[in-house]
């Protein structure tokens, strides 16, 4: 259908311009910013509402176009439920500011903690819901990258509490990439399935149904009397 190929389209469009924009946040910060022992958050803090935080709401509007397409598509109403989960978790995380590194967290710092921990958890478990409505080999890249994303964002936690934040901003960019390939396996399968169905002319399938419907013999011309 048209509306599942243009939503391929929009969703791939999106997350390609938010990983265009999130590294141009990347570099335009300060020098003295780790991305290793720093995270995605510490760097957006330094540039309110610049462009790592449209990466974030760009990202979140990627997802909400596939969702049209993924219900005609089949995909259950927890696997949805959980994609929206993961576009809030983003936007909230955009909207409110941790705090600047080094200091004490406040409220808005929970709240953008817990928010991207929301997302970080329910696009996973999304891409194992859908894998198995989607079929074929985009099924094992979606279990394959959703055990991935689960790895690091255990690997992540480890970090941010016992293992006194070492490379935790390493762990939170592949975990950022592992869930972005995701999204995008998702929206490539979706675009690749409208564009492989090959239409039938019109016409052409009414002439199916009427040679499959009569005997090969039946359809041979017979000749005319006296000719």
């Amino acid at each position: 259908m048209p509306g599942t190929r243009n939503s391929g389209l929009l969703a791939l469009g999106g997350i390609a311009l938010a990983a265009v924009l999130a590294v141009l946040g990347h570099l335009e910060v300060s020098d003295d910013l780790s991305p290793w022992s720093l995270t995605v958050s510490d760097f957006a803090v330094s540039d309110r509402g610049g462009v790592i935080d449209t990466a974030m709401a760009v990202l979140a509007a990627a997802t909400v176009v596939l969702l049209p397409a993924l219900r005609r598509a089949g995909a259950g109403r927890l696997g949805r439920a959980l994609l929206v989960a993961w576009s809030a978790g983003l936007v909230a995380a955009a909207v409110v500011p941790t705090n600047e590194p080094g200091l004490p967290m406040d409220t808005a710092a929970y709240l953008h903690r817990y928010a991207s921990v929301v997302a970080f958890l329910a696009l996973p478990v999304a891409g194992w819901l859908l894998a198995r409505r989607l079929g074929g080999r985009a099924a094992g890249w979606l279990r394959g990258l959703t055990l991935t994303s689960l790895l690091l964002a255990a690997a992540m936690i480890w970090s941010a509490y016992p293992g006194d934040r070492v490379l935790i901003g390493l762990a939170e960019r592949l975990l950022i990439l592992a869930e972005v390939a995701l999204l995008a396996v998702v929206a490539g399968t979706l675009l690749r399935r409208e564009i492989g169905e090959v239409a039938v002319p019109r016409g052409w399938e009414h002439r199916h149904l009427v040679e499959v419907a009569v005997p090969a013999r039946e359809r041979e011309v017979t000749p005319a009397r006296g000719a």
